[in-house]
């Protein structure tokens, strides 16, 4: 046998070898070519405006004449100014109503429906997620019809003898932000609930036969077996109600335009006024950056604490 054909055998094994030691299927380069136009969207339309937001907010400038250096004065004033810090504050408070009462709610009416049947489910499910489908300024326009001094809810009020109660609810300093907050629970409820009643779908149902067996009551039950088993949902429901909560524009534009004062006004709506109505584009580039980190950190904190706790 002569040399080349006793070679043969070891070139055709490390061809092999190599091959194998290959991911299958197309080379890395051809995957990034796919996702290349995607990636091209996503940097012109997101990453590229982001930038030029976070460089506008180093400066002094009011969107008409020569912008001056600020460095991170517009950053500094973010701290130490209470007007530009209130907004922030205000967002908290509608953190509770847009994302903890919500998800409160779904979950307390998933854990009654999982261990109770009612017939019509579907009717009532689809009406609790038409909140989701309206656009936001129609649900604004229609509850500031209702919570006006003249309004539906004062003339309910009324009518049970608490006309003592009634009041100008998107008028008063200490109801407005409250009010306001309200209208989010009901157009985020049933978003969440939707959410977990898929999700209890998917818990077997056995789980809840052995749980009844050793005697578990409702609230045991719910501990054990439903909250469990909705950790992802309540992950999502968590991240979509807290974004939602942060970037409220339009309900706050179309009810009260950050009054009565400033006692509603909202990171978002304090860009748009800071940016188009006073001249300060960097004060409000530097709010717009600091909301966009504020958002991306509670996104990850959530995601990883149901994680961690996934594993």
């Amino acid at each position: 046998m002569s040399t080349g054909t006793q070679e043969r055998p070891a070139v055709l094994r490390r061809v092999a070898a190599r091959y194998r030691r290959q991911a299958p299927g197309e080379p890395r380069a051809v995957g990034y070519l796919y996702v290349l136009p995607a990636l091209a969207v996503f940097g012109v339309f997101l990453l590229w405006p982001l930038g030029q937001t976070a460089w506008l907010s180093l400066l002094h400038w009011d969107g008409l004449t020569r912008a001056s250096w600020a460095g991170l004065d517009n950053y500094r004033d973010l701290l130490t100014d209470p007007e530009l810090r209130a907004p922030f504050a205000h967002a908290a408070v509608l953190l509770l109503f847009y994302a903890v009462l919500p998800v409160s709610i779904g979950l307390l009416l998933t854990a009654a429906l999982t261990r109770f049947r009612i017939r019509g489910m579907t009717f009532f499910r689809t009406v609790l997620f038409l909140p989701q489908v309206l656009a936001m300024v129609v649900v604004g326009v229609a509850w500031r019809a209702v919570l006006a001094p003249d309004g539906l809810l004062n003339d309910i009020l009324g009518a049970l003898g608490l006309g003592g109660l009634a009041r100008s609810w998107l008028g008063d300093d200490t109801w407005a932000l409250p009010a306001v907050g309200a209208v989010g629970t009901w157009v985020e409820t049933g978003l969440c609930l939707v959410l977990f009643l898929a999700g209890a779908q998917r818990i077997p149902r056995e789980l809840y036969e052995a749980a009844r067996i050793d005697g578990a009551g409702p609230v045991r039950e719910f501990f054990t077996v439903t909250l469990p088993g909705l950790r992802a949902e309540v992950a999502v429901a968590l991240t979509l109600t807290m974004v939602a909560a942060l970037r409220n524009f339009d309900l706050i534009y179309i009810t009260t335009s950050g009054g009565p004062g400033n006692a509603t006004s909202v990171p978002a709506y304090e860009v748009y006024r800071r940016a188009f109505e006073s001249g300060e584009v960097g004060s409000a580039s530097a709010m717009g950056i600091a909301l966009t980190a504020v958002i991306f950190t509670l996104t990850i904190v959530v995601t990883r604490l149901v994680e961690g706790r996934s594993r």
